[in-house]
């Protein structure tokens, strides 16, 4: 017998459809509850950073108004005057540990015989020592051969000179000012066949052209 199917639906497989918007159900489902706890987690940061962010600004306007009280009541005659304390404590600690020994080592090797000195002041200013020098000399070749001496130790920089003229007795007279570095000076040579001084000698003998007045001729 003949058997003939007069249907006019087709045949669908609905199992697999059904299977299929399933799984689509289920990766939306995954997806929104992934992008909802992102959304959480971001927005539970952001609370975070502008709780940080209003904090810091009140520590802000509070170190501020700090600042305020406390310039407010700073005396500033007081101010200057500690700083000039501190200024004047800190000279006063510069020249205790300063060498006085050191530097007429170096001067006393690097003066000629025709050039003396008359005046030797250090000045403590801005972590740096400049000594000022009045140099006496016959001719301005010797005051000359000095200063590239000096320049030549190592120990002073920039030396300058500063003044130039004549004194009554007719010598070269040259204020010198130059930035000492200090460094240790060659020991003054000793002639042969000769002892050396005893301690305290010899730097008086060098003092005896580095005077505070006006050096003998």
């Amino acid at each position: 017998m003949l058997r003939t199917n007069l249907s006019t639906r087709p045949f669908y497989n609905e199992r697999a459809v059904h299977l299929l918007l399933a799984l689509a159900a289920l990766v939306v489902a995954v997806l929104t509850a992934f992008n909802a706890i992102r959304i959480l987690s971001l927005s539970r940061q952001n609370t975070e950073l502008s709780s940080l962010i209003d904090r810091d600004h009140q520590e802000a306007e509070r170190l501020t108004r700090e600042a305020h009280r406390i310039r407010a009541g700073i005396n500033p005659s007081e101010l200057e005057a500690t700083a000039d304390s501190a200024a004047l404590a800190n000279s006063l600690i510069d020249q205790r540990t300063f060498s006085w020994t050191e530097l007429f080592n170096h001067l006393e090797a690097t003066l000629p015989a025709n050039v003396m000195l008359s005046s030797v002041q250090p000045n403590f200013r801005d972590d740096k020592i400049t000594i000022g020098m009045i140099v006496l000399g016959r001719r301005t070749e010797d005051i000359d051969e000095f200063i590239e001496k000096l320049e030549a130790t190592g120990a002073f920089d920039d030396v300058v000179p500063a003044q130039q003229d004549t004194d009554e007795d007719g010598l070269h007279r040259l204020t010198v000012e130059t930035v000492y570095t200090g460094g240790a000076a060659p020991p003054a040579a000793v002639p042969a066949g000769t002892s050396p001084p005893p301690p305290g000698v010899e730097k008086t003998a060098a003092l005896g052209r580095v005077t505070g007045g006006r050096a003998a001729r």
